[in-house]
């Protein structure tokens, strides 16, 4: 049986959430341990560049990486760069006060070391050209940030409970994948903040779902027929995005399985009754576009197979980030 029920504003959802968002800040806090980026980047590796102080230009032979773990890295660390626009997104929608306010500013504070550290990692290591690197920030950070979800605190929920997972997923790939242990390493420990921030926002909007499982139905169909992540609007992104996807870093497949699969299954979300028509509705278009997906990437899989045939690699995915 199908279930109608009154539609909750935006306000009310908000205030009915927040004895969660203070009991998951309370679990986040607990668990989180404390990490210096400065501990993480191999300094003795550095030298001047050229310039004021006359130090050694940059070349591509001097880089410890992978190209793919290059291109990873720099596209992770521009998608960072870019947190003063997250932050006025998030804090426009969930407010400055309250239990919603203290995580906003919590989450932007953790989330500002992992720029430090991969910007850090990435000069003291000669890895990318600098110059480029830095122009490109400015042209990324100058164009904004504006979410494809700004219009609902339910479909942000909805979208940083996957895009936190992915982040998660793409820094552990790039790690993975990068040619160098010290990168590795350093990428392992952002990834675990990702970790937790995703665990933050899945637990919220499992609590939504039983708040309003309509709307938060609705809201899942929504952001996961249209995802993308937050650094699709940076120069080069389109190139860059295909590098990656073919060094298996972040791919359909990936998204498919290691990033969309796990929350939906952990939530239940194809299993979950007691839905009204518009929930109902949105759960079934929800199954067909996941079957549409996984044809989608299982035909990537083949062809990204007979390109790396031809140009004479093996598939080497990296493993999946369970950890």
């Amino acid at each position: 049986m199908s279930l109608a029920r009154p539609k909750r504003s935006d306000a009310e959802l908000l205030k009915d959430l927040e004895e969660v968002v203070e009991r998951e800040l309370n679990r986040h806090l607990r668990v989180f341990r404390e990490w210096m980026p400065h501990e993480y980047v191999p300094w003795s590796r550095g030298r001047d560049f050229d310039g004021p102080l006359g130090g050694q230009p940059w070349s591509p032979e001097q880089s410890p990486l992978t190209e793919v773990g290059r291109v990873s890295l720099v596209v992770n660390l521009l998608t960072e760069d870019n947190l003063p626009s997250y932050h006025h997104e998030i804090a426009t929608l969930f407010g400055r006060d309250g239990a919603w306010g203290t995580w906003v500013h919590q989450w932007t504070a953790e989330e500002a070391r992992h720029s430090m550290v991969l910007r850090d990692y990435l000069l003291a290591s000669r890895a990318v050209d600098p110059v480029a690197l830095e122009r490109a920030r400015m042209t990324h950070m100058c164009g904004g940030f504006v979410s494809d979800n700004q219009h609902s605190p339910l479909h942000t929920v909805a979208y940083v409970a996957f895009q936190e997972l992915a982040t998660r997923i793409s820094h552990r790939n790039t790690g993975r994948s990068c040619g160098d242990p010290v990168c590795d390493r350093m990428l392992a420990q952002v990834a675990n903040d990702e970790n937790l921030h995703m665990l933050f926002y899945r637990n919220l909007l499992a609590a939504a779902l039983e708040l309003a499982p309509d709307q938060a139905m609705q809201a899942i169909n929504e952001v996961v027929c249209a995802f993308r992540m937050p650094g699709h609007g940076m120069p080069g992104f389109e190139r860059a995005a295909v590098e990656i996807a073919l060094g298996g870093v972040y791919n359909l497949r990936v998204y498919h399985d290691d990033v969309l699969l796990p929350v939906l299954r952990h939530l239940k979300v194809m299993e979950r009754g007691g839905l009204g028509p518009d929930g109902l509705k949105a759960q079934e278009e929800l199954g067909v576009h996941l079957a549409e997906l996984d044809a989608h990437a299982a035909r990537f899989d083949e062809r990204r197979a007979a390109f790396l045939a031809r140009r004479g690699e093996g598939l080497n995915r990296p493993a999946r980030a369970s950890g």
